[in-house]
Protein backbone atom coordinates (compact mmCIF):
# COMPACT_ATOMS: atom_id res chain seq x y z
CA UNK A 1 0.00 0.00 0.00
CA UNK A 2 1.14 3.55 -0.79
CA UNK A 3 0.44 6.12 1.92
CA UNK A 4 0.28 9.91 1.55
CA UNK A 5 0.75 11.98 4.72
CA UNK A 6 -0.33 15.61 4.69
CA UNK A 7 1.69 18.07 6.78
CA UNK A 8 5.24 19.09 7.47
CA UNK A 9 6.02 19.00 11.19
CA UNK A 10 7.55 16.62 13.72
CA UNK A 11 4.19 14.84 14.13
CA UNK A 12 4.19 14.07 10.40
CA UNK A 13 7.85 13.00 10.57
CA UNK A 14 6.92 10.57 13.36
CA UNK A 15 3.99 9.25 11.28
CA UNK A 16 6.13 8.87 8.15
CA UNK A 17 8.90 7.16 10.11
CA UNK A 18 6.49 4.61 11.58
CA UNK A 19 4.83 4.02 8.22
CA UNK A 20 8.21 3.55 6.52
CA UNK A 21 8.94 0.72 8.97
CA UNK A 22 5.60 -1.00 8.25
CA UNK A 23 6.07 -4.11 6.07
CA UNK A 24 2.68 -3.56 4.41
CA UNK A 25 3.66 -0.09 3.15
CA UNK A 26 5.36 -0.06 -0.26
CA UNK A 27 5.92 3.72 -0.45
CA UNK A 28 5.48 6.73 1.84
CA UNK A 29 4.74 10.15 0.36
CA UNK A 30 4.41 13.42 2.24
CA UNK A 31 3.13 16.83 1.19
CA UNK A 32 4.72 19.24 1.77
CA UNK A 33 7.05 17.60 4.32
CA UNK A 34 10.36 19.00 5.57
CA UNK A 35 14.09 18.32 5.41
CA UNK A 36 13.95 15.33 7.76
CA UNK A 37 10.81 13.76 6.34
CA UNK A 38 12.51 13.72 2.96
CA UNK A 39 14.81 10.99 4.29
CA UNK A 40 11.93 8.53 4.83
CA UNK A 41 9.31 9.73 2.32
CA UNK A 42 9.04 11.24 -1.15
CA UNK A 43 8.05 14.90 -0.85
CA UNK A 44 5.50 16.75 -2.97
CA UNK A 45 4.55 20.45 -3.01
CA UNK A 46 0.88 21.05 -2.24
CA UNK A 47 -1.37 23.61 -0.62
CA UNK A 48 -2.43 21.45 2.32
CA UNK A 49 -5.59 23.53 2.82
CA UNK A 50 -6.77 22.83 -0.74
CA UNK A 51 -8.79 19.63 -0.56
CA UNK A 52 -9.10 19.25 -4.32
CA UNK A 53 -5.33 19.61 -4.76
CA UNK A 54 -4.66 17.01 -2.06
CA UNK A 55 -7.20 14.62 -3.62
CA UNK A 56 -5.62 15.05 -7.08
CA UNK A 57 -2.17 14.33 -5.68
CA UNK A 58 -3.43 11.22 -3.89
CA UNK A 59 -5.04 9.98 -7.10
CA UNK A 60 -1.88 10.63 -9.13
CA UNK A 61 0.17 8.68 -6.60
CA UNK A 62 -2.44 5.89 -6.46
CA UNK A 63 -2.38 6.19 -2.69
CA UNK A 64 -4.26 3.50 -0.81
CA UNK A 65 -4.51 5.74 2.28
CA UNK A 66 -4.23 9.47 2.99
CA UNK A 67 -3.36 10.56 6.54
CA UNK A 68 -4.08 14.21 7.36
CA UNK A 69 -1.74 15.36 10.12
CA UNK A 70 -2.50 18.99 11.10
CA UNK A 71 -5.74 20.48 12.34
CA UNK A 72 -6.10 23.32 9.81
CA UNK A 73 -6.58 21.04 6.75
CA UNK A 74 -9.14 18.98 8.68
CA UNK A 75 -11.14 22.06 9.66
CA UNK A 76 -10.88 23.18 6.02
CA UNK A 77 -12.52 19.93 4.85
CA UNK A 78 -9.54 18.25 3.18
CA UNK A 79 -10.57 14.80 4.42
CA UNK A 80 -14.02 15.28 2.83
CA UNK A 81 -12.46 16.03 -0.56
CA UNK A 82 -10.19 12.98 -0.40
CA UNK A 83 -13.06 10.67 0.52
CA UNK A 84 -15.22 12.20 -2.22
CA UNK A 85 -12.51 11.10 -4.67
CA UNK A 86 -12.94 7.51 -3.47
CA UNK A 87 -9.66 7.34 -1.55
CA UNK A 88 -9.57 6.10 2.07
CA UNK A 89 -8.65 8.95 4.41
CA UNK A 90 -7.64 8.97 8.07
CA UNK A 91 -9.05 12.17 9.51
CA UNK A 92 -12.46 13.56 10.46
CA UNK A 93 -14.80 15.52 8.21
CA UNK A 94 -15.01 19.30 8.33
CA UNK A 95 -18.13 19.07 10.51
CA UNK A 96 -16.64 16.55 12.94
CA UNK A 97 -13.36 18.49 13.10
CA UNK A 98 -15.32 21.37 14.66
CA UNK A 99 -14.65 19.45 17.87
CA UNK A 100 -11.23 21.11 17.70
CA UNK A 101 -12.06 24.04 15.45
CA UNK A 102 -14.54 25.51 17.95
CA UNK A 103 -14.15 25.15 21.70
CA UNK A 104 -17.73 26.33 22.11
CA UNK A 105 -18.95 23.49 19.86
CA UNK A 106 -16.84 21.01 21.84
CA UNK A 107 -18.48 22.20 25.07
CA UNK A 108 -21.91 21.76 23.47
CA UNK A 109 -21.09 18.18 22.43
CA UNK A 110 -19.70 17.33 25.86
CA UNK A 111 -22.81 18.67 27.56
CA UNK A 112 -25.05 16.57 25.31
CA UNK A 113 -22.90 13.46 25.84
CA UNK A 114 -22.59 13.89 29.60
CA UNK A 115 -18.80 14.20 29.39
CA UNK A 116 -17.20 15.76 32.50
CA UNK A 117 -15.49 19.08 31.76
CA UNK A 118 -14.91 22.51 33.27
CA UNK A 119 -17.83 24.91 33.71
CA UNK A 120 -17.54 27.66 31.13
CA UNK A 121 -19.02 30.71 29.44
CA UNK A 122 -18.85 31.57 25.74
CA UNK A 123 -18.31 35.33 25.41
CA UNK A 124 -18.51 37.67 22.41
CA UNK A 125 -18.38 41.14 23.98
CA UNK A 126 -16.67 43.08 26.77
CA UNK A 127 -19.59 42.88 29.19
CA UNK A 128 -19.83 39.08 28.91
CA UNK A 129 -16.06 38.76 29.31
CA UNK A 130 -15.98 40.83 32.50
CA UNK A 131 -18.92 38.92 33.98
CA UNK A 132 -17.31 35.54 33.24
CA UNK A 133 -13.92 36.54 34.65
CA UNK A 134 -15.61 37.83 37.78
CA UNK A 135 -17.71 34.67 38.14
CA UNK A 136 -14.73 32.29 38.14
CA UNK A 137 -11.98 34.41 39.67
CA UNK A 138 -8.28 33.59 39.58
CA UNK A 139 -6.56 31.65 38.19
CA UNK A 140 -8.24 32.75 34.97
CA UNK A 141 -8.52 30.33 32.02
CA UNK A 142 -9.18 32.11 28.72
CA UNK A 143 -9.37 30.22 25.41
CA UNK A 144 -9.68 31.55 21.89
CA UNK A 145 -12.68 29.74 20.42
CA UNK A 146 -10.92 29.00 17.11
CA UNK A 147 -7.69 27.34 16.04
CA UNK A 148 -4.58 28.93 17.53
CA UNK A 149 -1.80 26.36 16.97
CA UNK A 150 -1.76 25.39 20.65
CA UNK A 151 -1.09 28.96 21.77
CA UNK A 152 -4.62 30.37 22.11
CA UNK A 153 -4.95 29.60 25.82
CA UNK A 154 -3.94 31.91 28.66
CA UNK A 155 -3.88 30.70 32.27
CA UNK A 156 -3.00 33.50 34.65
CA UNK A 157 -3.63 35.09 38.06
CA UNK A 158 -3.37 38.52 36.43
CA UNK A 159 -6.83 39.85 35.62
CA UNK A 160 -5.45 42.46 33.19
CA UNK A 161 -3.59 39.79 31.19
CA UNK A 162 -6.66 37.52 31.07
CA UNK A 163 -8.88 40.41 29.99
CA UNK A 164 -6.46 41.57 27.30
CA UNK A 165 -6.31 38.09 25.76
CA UNK A 166 -10.09 37.71 25.87
CA UNK A 167 -10.68 41.06 24.19
CA UNK A 168 -8.24 40.13 21.41
CA UNK A 169 -10.40 37.13 20.43
CA UNK A 170 -13.50 37.35 18.25
CA UNK A 171 -15.18 34.70 20.40
CA UNK A 172 -13.75 33.38 23.62
CA UNK A 173 -14.40 30.58 26.11
CA UNK A 174 -13.74 31.45 29.74
CA UNK A 175 -13.83 28.54 32.14
CA UNK A 176 -13.08 27.43 35.67
CA UNK A 177 -9.52 26.40 36.49
CA UNK A 178 -8.98 22.65 36.78
CA UNK A 179 -6.48 21.45 39.38
CA UNK A 180 -4.36 18.32 39.13
CA UNK A 181 -1.92 16.85 36.59
CA UNK A 182 -2.72 16.85 32.89
CA UNK A 183 -2.73 13.79 30.63
CA UNK A 184 -3.04 13.39 26.86
CA UNK A 185 -4.93 10.35 25.62
CA UNK A 186 -5.30 9.56 21.90
CA UNK A 187 -7.93 7.23 20.49
CA UNK A 188 -8.35 5.80 17.01
CA UNK A 189 -11.98 5.58 15.91
CA UNK A 190 -14.01 4.68 12.82
CA UNK A 191 -17.04 6.51 14.17
CA UNK A 192 -18.34 3.51 16.11
CA UNK A 193 -15.46 1.53 17.60
CA UNK A 194 -12.96 3.45 19.76
CA UNK A 195 -9.44 2.12 20.40
CA UNK A 196 -7.45 4.12 22.95
CA UNK A 197 -3.68 4.42 22.65
CA UNK A 198 -1.23 4.71 25.56
CA UNK A 199 -1.38 7.90 27.65
CA UNK A 200 1.32 10.56 27.49
CA UNK A 201 2.07 13.83 29.24
CA UNK A 202 3.30 16.94 27.46
CA UNK A 203 4.85 20.19 28.66
CA UNK A 204 3.22 23.37 27.34
CA UNK A 205 5.23 26.08 29.06
CA UNK A 206 8.39 27.35 27.40
CA UNK A 207 10.70 27.21 30.41
CA UNK A 208 11.80 24.73 33.09
CA UNK A 209 9.52 24.39 36.07
CA UNK A 210 6.47 25.14 33.90
CA UNK A 211 7.40 28.81 33.74
CA UNK A 212 7.09 31.15 30.77
CA UNK A 213 4.43 31.45 28.07
CA UNK A 214 2.34 28.66 26.58
CA UNK A 215 3.77 26.99 23.48
CA UNK A 216 2.73 24.28 21.05
CA UNK A 217 4.57 21.84 23.34
CA UNK A 218 8.20 21.56 24.52
CA UNK A 219 8.39 17.83 25.22
CA UNK A 220 6.51 14.71 26.25
CA UNK A 221 6.92 11.26 27.76
CA UNK A 222 5.18 7.89 27.98
CA UNK A 223 4.22 5.76 29.90
CA UNK A 224 2.96 7.55 33.02
CA UNK A 225 4.18 5.43 35.95
CA UNK A 226 2.17 7.52 38.43
CA UNK A 227 -1.20 7.19 36.67
CA UNK A 228 -4.04 4.94 37.83
CA UNK A 229 -3.94 1.64 35.87
CA UNK A 230 -7.71 2.04 35.32
CA UNK A 231 -7.36 5.51 33.79
CA UNK A 232 -7.60 4.48 30.12
CA UNK A 233 -10.65 2.26 30.64
CA UNK A 234 -12.36 4.98 32.70
CA UNK A 235 -11.72 7.66 30.07
CA UNK A 236 -12.89 5.35 27.28
CA UNK A 237 -16.17 4.77 29.10
CA UNK A 238 -16.86 8.31 30.33
CA UNK A 239 -15.25 10.54 27.67
CA UNK A 240 -14.19 8.97 24.39
CA UNK A 241 -17.02 6.56 23.58
CA UNK A 242 -19.80 8.97 24.63
CA UNK A 243 -18.28 11.73 22.48
CA UNK A 244 -18.01 9.49 19.42
CA UNK A 245 -21.56 8.22 19.99
CA UNK A 246 -22.92 11.78 20.28
CA UNK A 247 -21.25 12.92 17.05
CA UNK A 248 -22.65 9.89 15.23
CA UNK A 249 -26.10 10.65 16.67
CA UNK A 250 -25.82 14.15 15.20
CA UNK A 251 -25.13 12.73 11.75
CA UNK A 252 -21.49 13.84 11.74
CA UNK A 253 -19.56 10.67 12.66
CA UNK A 254 -15.97 11.25 13.78
CA UNK A 255 -13.42 9.01 12.05
CA UNK A 256 -9.73 9.47 12.70
CA UNK A 257 -7.79 10.45 15.80
CA UNK A 258 -9.69 11.83 18.78
CA UNK A 259 -7.35 13.51 21.24
CA UNK A 260 -8.55 14.17 24.79
CA UNK A 261 -6.59 16.61 26.90
CA UNK A 262 -7.47 15.67 30.47
CA UNK A 263 -7.06 17.09 33.96
CA UNK A 264 -6.98 14.55 36.80
CA UNK A 265 -8.67 16.80 39.34
CA UNK A 266 -9.57 16.27 42.98
CA UNK A 267 -13.16 15.72 41.74
CA UNK A 268 -12.20 13.18 39.05
CA UNK A 269 -11.24 13.29 35.39
CA UNK A 270 -12.26 16.43 33.48
CA UNK A 271 -11.76 17.18 29.76
CA UNK A 272 -9.69 20.30 29.13
CA UNK A 273 -10.02 20.14 25.35
CA UNK A 274 -10.48 17.88 22.36
CA UNK A 275 -8.27 17.82 19.30
CA UNK A 276 -9.17 16.17 16.01
CA UNK A 277 -5.70 14.85 15.14
CA UNK A 278 -2.51 13.41 16.58
CA UNK A 279 -0.96 15.84 19.09
CA UNK A 280 2.56 17.18 18.83
CA UNK A 281 4.83 16.32 20.69
CA UNK A 282 2.90 13.42 22.26
CA UNK A 283 2.74 11.56 18.94
CA UNK A 284 6.50 11.25 18.96
CA UNK A 285 6.55 9.22 22.20
CA UNK A 286 3.33 7.26 21.60
CA UNK A 287 4.46 5.99 18.19
CA UNK A 288 7.93 5.22 19.57
CA UNK A 289 6.25 2.65 21.82
CA UNK A 290 3.68 1.22 19.37
CA UNK A 291 4.50 -2.28 18.09
CA UNK A 292 1.30 -2.77 16.08
CA UNK A 293 1.90 -1.81 12.40
CA UNK A 294 0.52 1.68 11.93
CA UNK A 295 -0.84 1.57 8.36
CA UNK A 296 -3.34 -1.24 8.96
CA UNK A 297 -4.60 0.41 12.14
CA UNK A 298 -5.25 3.72 10.36
CA UNK A 299 -6.79 2.01 7.33
CA UNK A 300 -9.22 0.04 9.54
CA UNK A 301 -10.36 3.35 11.01
CA UNK A 302 -10.69 4.92 7.57
CA UNK A 303 -12.76 2.09 6.08
CA UNK A 304 -14.97 1.41 9.11
CA UNK A 305 -13.54 -1.97 10.12
CA UNK A 306 -11.73 -1.03 13.32
CA UNK A 307 -13.64 -3.70 15.24
CA UNK A 308 -11.63 -6.26 13.23
CA UNK A 309 -8.30 -4.87 14.48
CA UNK A 310 -6.59 -7.15 17.04
CA UNK A 311 -5.56 -5.74 20.40
CA UNK A 312 -2.76 -3.21 20.13
CA UNK A 313 0.76 -4.25 21.11
CA UNK A 314 3.17 -1.95 22.95
CA UNK A 315 6.85 -1.93 23.78
CA UNK A 316 7.73 -2.09 27.46
CA UNK A 317 10.29 0.67 26.85
CA UNK A 318 9.69 4.23 27.96
CA UNK A 319 9.98 7.13 25.52
CA UNK A 320 10.89 10.80 25.96
CA UNK A 321 10.93 13.59 23.39
CA UNK A 322 12.50 17.01 23.93
CA UNK A 323 11.73 19.90 21.59
CA UNK A 324 14.58 22.10 20.36
CA UNK A 325 13.15 25.53 19.52
CA UNK A 326 14.41 28.60 17.69
CA UNK A 327 15.68 31.79 19.27
CA UNK A 328 12.75 33.86 20.63
CA UNK A 329 10.14 31.07 20.38
CA UNK A 330 7.16 31.27 21.09
CA UNK A 331 7.43 34.88 19.98
CA UNK A 332 8.55 35.65 16.44
CA UNK A 333 11.20 32.96 15.91
CA UNK A 334 14.47 33.53 14.09
CA UNK A 335 14.80 31.21 11.09
CA UNK A 336 17.46 30.36 8.52
CA UNK A 337 20.10 29.28 11.05
CA UNK A 338 22.15 26.20 10.04
CA UNK A 339 21.66 23.02 12.08
CA UNK A 340 24.75 20.90 12.70
CA UNK A 341 25.29 17.61 14.50
CA UNK A 342 22.40 15.64 13.01
CA UNK A 343 24.77 13.13 11.43
CA UNK A 344 26.51 12.70 14.79
CA UNK A 345 23.22 11.77 16.46
CA UNK A 346 22.54 9.21 13.71
CA UNK A 347 26.04 7.79 14.11
CA UNK A 348 26.32 7.65 17.90
CA UNK A 349 22.79 7.46 19.32
CA UNK A 350 20.65 5.43 16.90
CA UNK A 351 18.52 3.39 17.18
CA UNK A 352 17.70 4.39 20.76
CA UNK A 353 17.66 8.12 20.02
CA UNK A 354 16.78 9.91 16.81
CA UNK A 355 15.78 13.34 15.54
CA UNK A 356 12.36 14.19 14.14
CA UNK A 357 12.23 17.42 12.17
CA UNK A 358 9.56 20.05 12.77
CA UNK A 359 10.54 23.44 11.36
CA UNK A 360 13.40 22.69 8.96
CA UNK A 361 14.22 23.08 5.28
CA UNK A 362 17.14 22.37 3.00
CA UNK A 363 19.33 25.23 1.86
CA UNK A 364 21.78 23.80 -0.65
CA UNK A 365 23.57 21.02 1.16
CA UNK A 366 22.61 22.27 4.62
CA UNK A 367 19.61 21.87 6.88
CA UNK A 368 18.43 25.18 8.37
CA UNK A 369 15.73 26.23 10.82
CA UNK A 370 12.39 27.21 9.31
CA UNK A 371 10.02 27.61 12.26
CA UNK A 372 9.59 28.03 15.99
CA UNK A 373 9.81 24.40 17.04
CA UNK A 374 12.70 23.06 14.99
CA UNK A 375 13.41 19.49 16.15
CA UNK A 376 11.97 16.79 18.42
CA UNK A 377 14.77 14.67 19.82
CA UNK A 378 13.17 11.36 20.77
CA UNK A 379 14.69 8.49 22.74
CA UNK A 380 13.62 5.18 24.23
CA UNK A 381 15.01 3.29 27.19
CA UNK A 382 14.26 0.60 29.73
CA UNK A 383 12.72 3.31 31.92
CA UNK A 384 12.16 7.06 31.82
CA UNK A 385 15.54 7.79 33.40
CA UNK A 386 17.40 5.98 30.62
CA UNK A 387 15.18 7.49 27.92
CA UNK A 388 15.81 11.00 29.33
CA UNK A 389 19.55 10.41 29.49
CA UNK A 390 19.64 9.27 25.87
CA UNK A 391 17.50 12.18 24.65
CA UNK A 392 19.63 14.81 26.34
CA UNK A 393 22.87 13.13 25.22
CA UNK A 394 21.64 13.41 21.64
CA UNK A 395 20.63 17.05 22.13
CA UNK A 396 24.18 17.74 23.29
CA UNK A 397 25.45 16.87 19.81
CA UNK A 398 23.13 19.33 18.02
CA UNK A 399 24.31 22.85 17.26
CA UNK A 400 21.79 25.57 16.38
CA UNK A 401 22.61 29.19 17.19
CA UNK A 402 20.21 30.63 19.76
CA UNK A 403 18.40 27.32 20.28
CA UNK A 404 16.46 26.67 23.46
CA UNK A 405 15.04 23.57 25.11
CA UNK A 406 13.69 22.56 28.49
CA UNK A 407 16.00 20.48 30.68
CA UNK A 408 13.30 19.00 32.93
CA UNK A 409 11.14 16.94 30.53
CA UNK A 410 9.95 13.81 32.43
CA UNK A 411 12.32 14.53 35.33
CA UNK A 412 9.73 14.33 38.10
CA UNK A 413 8.17 11.17 36.69
CA UNK A 414 11.59 9.55 36.31
CA UNK A 415 12.46 10.40 39.91
CA UNK A 416 9.18 8.97 41.15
Amino acid sequence: MKVLVIGGGAREHALCRSLSLDPDVTAVHCAPGNAGIGEVAELHPVDQLDGDAVARLAAELQAGLVVVGPEAPLVAGVADAVRAAGIPCFGPSREAARLEGSKAFAKEVMAAAGVPTARSYVCVDEKEIDEALDAFGAPYVVKDDGLAAGKGVVVTHDLAVAREHALACDRVVIEEYLDGPEVSLFAITDGVTVVPLTPAQDFKRALDGDEGPNTGGMGAYSPLPWADPELVDDVLATVLQPTVDELRRRGTPFTGLLYAGLALTSRGVRVIEFNARFGDPETQVVLARLLTPLAGLLLHAADGTLADEPALRWRDDAAVTVVVASHNYPGTPRTGDPIDGLDEVAEHDAPHAYVLHAGTRRDGGSVVSAGGRVLSVTATGADLSQARERAYEAIGRIRLDGAQHRTDIARQAAEG
